[in-house]
């Protein structure tokens, strides 16, 4: 039931794997159409919140914080040259789930391929594209201003996707609307059926093997998030579902939860629970977290957040 305490701070988490803006042209044609999620950050708006820096600093991912060090070796300084940085996870037919992840920047290209010479990184051919050796990754620019980096198969199929060999995202209207609604934030993130229902049955723990939610799970049918830090810390989740019954029976669900735990919480998980309100509202779920900016840091060096860190 711990974990039902949290489920804002799991929302938090799922979201703070990185941050971002609308998603650029370049980069939109390398992203398959079958999304399972997109998660974007905007390292400008990061830069300039202290908050989202202590947020950063805590939950960074080691894959993360190896992609940035593999890219100041080859020349390019994420805290000065990297504008945004998008992860894409993708259905690829008879290989699984796929990650690619796409920076956007003013880069210093023809320096960056300068020392990749010097140190004699040499770059394979894969049809029009020079795919590049990086850390335990490969990458390639798409554009003066565009890299794409992933494992070596994932890369290959979002080149494909780019050069017609698959639909883009674009072709799949649903994520492409969920896009829509949340792209104009710092930190945004949209997630298909079976990743919104992986993210709920998270979120919930020991509360997602009730019946209430086996018999929802199935209409739960997409959902997006977004973070601000502008005045304070903000965030927002709206899970569409449905219809409006199921919506409902969602909100009461996470409701309840939140209620049994605070009988018991900490002053900081209390203190983190009041700041949380969900409700439903026609076919959506809505929650809502915020916080200035003074308890958020205090949130996150606590015990609970470490936990769900983990």
């Amino acid at each position: 039931m711990r974990r039902i305490t949290a489920c804002f701070v799991v929302f938090l988490m799922l979201s703070a794997s990185m941050w971002a803006m609308p998603v650029g042209t370049a980069a939109r044609t390398v992203i398959p159409s079958d999304i399972q999620q997109i998660i974007s950050v905007d390292y400008r708006a990061l830069r300039n919140s202290e908050t989202a820096m202590a947020l950063k600093q805590r939950v960074l991912p080691d894959n993360v914080k190896q992609f940035e060090q593999a890219l100041r070796d080859v020349g390019i300084d994420p805290d000065r040259d990297l504008e945004q940085l998008t992860f894409v996870s993708f259905r690829a037919p008879k290989q699984g789930v796929k990650v690619i992840g796409i920076a956007q920047g003013q880069f210093p290209v023809k320096a960056v391929l300068k020392k990749m010479k010097l140190k004699k990184i040499v770059p394979k051919a894969y049809r029009n594209a020079s795919v590049y050796p990086m850390s335990n990754m490969q990458m390639t620019f798409l554009d003066d201003f565009t890299l794409v980096f992933g494992e070596e198969s994932a890369l290959h199929f979002a080149l494909d996707t780019r050069d017609g060999m698959g639909q883009t995202l674009d072709s799949n209207p649903s994520i492409a609307d969920q896009i829509t609604a949340v792209d104009s934030n710092p930190v945004w993130s949209v997630l298909d059926q079976q990743g919104t229902q992986n993210m709920m049955r998270s979120a919930l723990g020991d509360a997602a093997s009730l019946t209430d939610y086996e018999v929802i799970r199935k209409r739960l049918l997409a959902s997006r998030y977004s973070m601000n830090f502008g005045s304070g810390v903000s965030f927002d989740l709206n899970v569409v579902t449905s219809d409006s019954i199921t919506a409902a029976t969602l909100s009461s669900l996470v409701q309840a939860g939140m209620v049994v735990r605070k009988m018991s919480a900490s002053p900081i998980e209390k203190t983190a629970l009041e700041q949380v309100n969900v409700e439903s509202d026609s076919s959506d779920l809505h929650f809502k977290f915020r916080s200035d900016d003074k308890k958020f840091q205090s949130l996150l060096n606590s015990d609970l957040f470490a936990q769900v860190a983990r």
